[in-house]
């Protein structure tokens, strides 16, 4: 770690996959991942004194329309899908607050007995108070992916970037997949209209065109490399940088 370091972030949004909490195993949760994870989260707060809000996705309990392919109510699989993302939260919010980091977790599903309703201007005074603030339940809206949850909270907490984790070793945005395709070529920038146009599949298009149409550039890296999440907010070179 540098002197002084001085961040190219001041306000964050990460996006974590709900697979990448669940380690190697890709299903349910690790306790060791979730404790690195964590330790991330605390340095860009405590050391670096970066505003860090994370939108958790839940594909580790519940993926997407699973459901829904045998017959189950889309949008019944999609309130499923968002309490995979509380239960998520809740086990960051306990793995940061072990490790000493005041956290608030915030629900798009009111849930009173366990997190907080989501209010805007709340989230932001906890962020301006030190606390990591984690959104859950996404947009509280079945056909809505987390990844335009984290895109629409990054817009109203006015977060500087979308930093987007991802797993199984893939380091950024590749013209085709790099675990099936050996020519794949990494972009170390990309636009977003060359995300949606080529195909990329790095996040949902919706979640795509509206960090387009309000200037919010996205980062998508590899979680399970140490010291990334500092490396980023710091400028380094880390992943794939999407902007206009």
């Amino acid at each position: 770690m540098t002197d002084n370091p001085r961040p190219s972030f001041k306000r964050i949004v990460f996006k974590p996959s709900g697979e990448a909490l669940a380690g190697d195993s890709g299903s349910g949760l690790d306790g060791a991942t979730l404790d690195a994870t964590a330790a991330e989260i605390i340095n860009l707060r405590q050391n670096l004194g970066v505003d860090v809000a994370v939108v958790v996705g839940g594909g580790n309990f519940w993926r997407g329309r699973q459901g829904s392919l045998t017959g189950m109510d889309a949008t019944q699989s999609d309130h499923i899908g968002m309490l995979g993302t509380v239960m998520n939260a809740l086990a960051l919010q306990d793995a940061l607050e072990r490790q000493g980091q005041e956290t608030r977790v915030q629900s798009a599903i009111e849930m009173p007995r366990i997190a907080e309703a989501y209010i805007r201007r709340r989230a932001v005074r906890h962020l301006e108070k030190g606390r990591v603030v984690i959104f859950a339940a996404g947009t509280g809206n079945p056909f809505f992916t987390t990844d335009t949850a984290a895109a629409l909270r990054a817009a109203e907490i006015e977060a500087d970037a979308l930093i987007k984790g991802t797993h199984s070793g893939v380091d950024g945005i590749y013209s085709a997949d790099p675990r099936t395709e050996s020519n794949a070529t990494k972009y170390d920038e990309v636009s977003y209209m060359e995300v949606m146009t080529k195909d990329l599949r790095v996040m949902d298009s919706t979640a795509i065109a509206f960090c387009r149409e309000n200037g919010i550039p996205i980062i998508v890296f590899d979680m399970s490399k140490s010291g990334s999440l500092e490396s980023i907010v710091q400028g380094g070179p880390e992943g794939t940088l999407v902007r206009e």
